[in-house]
């Protein structure tokens, strides 16, 4: 069991969804390390992180999607080819160690990834890479159900070099890779771990849950509003690269 949950874990919760909601995203891999360091068994911090990422990225992929924003048909394919793989990636058993390197080296790519430049309007045509995304999806897939995470904040920048759609065609469609990413790799570890031990994470995590879906709808509706949104972006950086490190540090 969690047992109490301390007051500063919860409100790194809800800060993390509050940053990541504000630029797109849902925080998984941050969530697993908050709680790798607060010293939770390994094998509850996907079951967490993912029922995490699920409850921010919901609302954001239903806003989207009423916007009409959502490309479906291409978001569609990089989702069908991931999902299947993030549900593999859940079955994969894996080492205490090897999860929390893999976690902490995922968190630092995801800090670099943050620093990617975001134009505000979609610059030329899709480059030649941008085909190759179809192929690129089901890797990230899998490694999202390994660690416990949505796979959409690797994904996202990818798009944006590969100038694969708009900027906001991008968001939208990492918003759905996470959502459904997040539910394949959710069942995977359901279905390793046992429904017993999901019980036991979210009975104990409740007050976590709470955090991420008051700093998601903060994060969504209005942080992007009260600084720029490059400054949300580095400052999420900084704090993803901080507890990767960190956590790399004590592997």
């Amino acid at each position: 069991m969690i047992g109490a949950v301390p007051v500063l874990l919860v409100f790194g919760f809800f800060v993390t969804a509050l940053l990541y909601a504000s630029v797109g995203f849902g925080g998984g891999s941050t969530y697993s390390a908050l709680l790798a360091l607060s010293g939770l068994d390994y094998r509850l911090l996907p079951l967490v992180s993912l029922a995490c990422n699920i409850v921010v990225v919901v609302g954001a992929s239903i806003r989207f999607a009423r916007a009409g924003i959502t490309p479906w048909r291409p978001a569609l394919v990089l989702v069908g080819l991931a999902a299947p793989a993030s549900f593999l990636g859940g079955l994969i058993p894996i080492g205490r160690e090897a999860f929390l390197t893999l976690l902490g080296a995922s968190l630092v790519l995801t800090s670099l990834t943050m620093l990617v430049p975001v134009a505000e309007e979609r610059a030329g045509e899709p480059t030649g890479f941008a085909r190759l995304m179809p192929f690129v999806a089901p890797p990230l897939g899998f490694l999202a159900g390994l660690v416990g995470i949505g796979g959409g904040i690797f994904l996202a920048p990818l798009l944006h070099l590969a100038r694969w759609q708009g900027p906001r065609a991008i968001a939208a469609t990492a918003s759905l890779f996470i959502l459904v990413n997040s539910l394949f790799g959710l069942a995977g570890q359901l279905i390793k771990h046992g429904p017993g031990m999901m019980g036991q994470a979210i009975g104990a995590a409740l007050p976590l849950l709470l955090a991420v879906i008051i700093g998601g709808q903060i994060g969504s509706l209005l942080a992007a509003r009260l600084l720029p949104l490059q400054w949300i972006r580095w400052l999420t950086a900084l704090l993803v690269l901080v507890v990767g490190a960190r956590l790399l540090a004590g592997v």
